[in-house]
């Protein structure tokens, strides 16, 4: 039976502060429906303190931020890119379209058909999250989406000449510089400036998730995204100053982000709260961290690998890292989480910046029915039939017999009209008497 040395805050707690999240955005989001643009440059000002002319950067304006990013960065940033669009190439060849004949006659079969337009959210508030215009942009276009916009906020006063660099290279055809709530609810409804979109997507603070949650059913989402997670698994090989490092690291996301290790070894589950605490005094986050830590931290200790299993699929992380004898072991058992990281050579970060896997995860325990962004995200399978006269008598004849057990007598009649123009029978409400 798993034992917690140390637990997370009450869920009540934050079950408050979403109350008053989910108030807060339906607010922003009638402003926004009822005055468009003039509602979403006010809500810039009071939230960014950002006006400029245009939201939309215009050519000269992309060309004279990308001259301030070193060569060296932009060589970065398209090896970054050329890893994420690597494994989405090879994820979208695996979905295939079919067409199968499922009896004489009878073709049935889908199509993998890009979503038309999709606005994509990249993070600037206390990070520059640079590597979510990777993530985003460039799977929307490999997937083949037509039309791809995406929005950013100021950083320190202006445009963050890294991150607008990334949504260059991914290859955004729009670039707004705007954020939080008020870029999210333009980019769905659209403006007298904006076009509306598709589909959203990207991660972002809990009002912008929030607001993704809230217009679902008007536009199409990547999916629901709370406060970024980690949970390391250990056993005794592991070292404690490498879970305490990868913790940290994922904790200074922000206050409220989950940071959970689940071991087989009571030395390292005893070890554990020290080497936290001696990392967070010289952790430049740390004013971050040690909050995510404080509120949200776990130490569970359990019997076995086995249930050590169990419990990391009762969590259901979006990050989980394995760092036991034999990793694999968890691959070949566990089945709720958003990304596994195999062994002590990689971590999380690698998964967030470069490797090529995309880092918009599910959390809040959303690992229990769905994955992560990825190109089939972009993508609506849509089905089609076609059949000849001969079959559509055959098919007809049970569709009749069993629309008539549900009394759906106008269904019943679509079916008859078929029996009588290809098998000559007298049957249904058009029957000749």
């Amino acid at each position: 039976m798993a034992t917690f040395l140390k637990r997370r805050i009450d869920q009540t707690v934050t079950d408050a502060i979403d109350v008053n999240v989910r108030r807060t955005v339906e607010s922003i989001l009638d402003d926004i429906r009822q005055r468009g643009d003039t509602a979403v440059r006010e809500l810039s000002v009071k939230f960014d303190k950002w006006s400029p002319p245009s939201f939309r950067l215009s050519q000269a304006d992309i060309d004279a931020i990308m001259a301030k990013v070193a060569p060296e960065t932009i060589a970065d940033i398209q090896f970054a890119q050329a890893q994420i669009r690597q494994f989405a190439e090879h994820q979208r060849a695996s979905i295939r379209d079919i067409e199968v004949e499922t009896l004489p006659g009878v073709k049935l079969g889908h199509r993998n058909i890009p979503v038309d337009s999709v606005g994509c959210y990249v993070p600037g508030g206390r990070y520059p999250m640079v590597a979510s215009a990777h993530m985003s942009i460039v799977t929307a276009r490999t997937a083949g989406v037509r039309r791809v916009i995406a929005c950013t906020p100021p950083n320190q006063g202006a445009p963050h000449p890294e991150t607008i660099a990334a949504m260059v290279l991914a290859g955004a055809d729009d670039i707004y510089v705007l954020g939080g709530v008020q870029a999210i609810v333009a980019m769905a409804l659209g403006t007298e400036s904006i076009a509306p979109v598709d589909m959203l997507c990207g991660p972002g603070n809990a009002y912008v998730a929030e607001a993704k949650r809230q217009l679902f059913g008007r536009v199409g989402i990547d999916l629901f995204a709370g406060p970024t997670e980690i949970l390391v698994v250990a056993d005794d090989t592991a070292d404690v100053e490498m879970i305490a490092v990868d913790l940290l690291g994922q904790a200074e996301h922000g206050p409220t982000s989950p940071a959970i290790c689940i071991t087989t070894s009571q030395a390292i589950a005893q070890a554990l709260p020290a080497e936290i605490e001696r990392q967070l005094k010289v952790l430049p986050t740390a004013d971050i961290a040690g909050v995510a830590w404080r509120d949200y931290g776990e130490i569970i200790l359990v019997a076995s690998r086995e249930e050590a299993v169990a419990e990391a699929d009762r969590v259901a992380a979006e990050h989980v890292e394995i760092l036991t004898r034999e990793p694999r072991y968890f691959l070949d058992r566990m089945k709720n989480y958003g990304a596994l990281f195999l062994g002590p050579e990689t971590n999380v970060s690698y998964g967030d910046k470069v490797i090529g896997t995309n880092h918009t995860l599910p959390t809040l325990g959303a690992a229990r029915y769905t994955g992560g962004l990825w190109v089939g995200k972009f993508l609506k399978t849509c089905t089609y039939q076609e059949v000849t006269p001969e079959a559509s008598v055959k098919v007809g004849e049970y569709c009749s017999r069993l629309c008539a057990i549900e009394r759906f007598w106008g269904h019943k009649e679509q079916a008859d009209l078929r029996l009588r123009r290809y098998g000559g029978q007298n049957v249904g409400l058009g029957a000749k008497r």
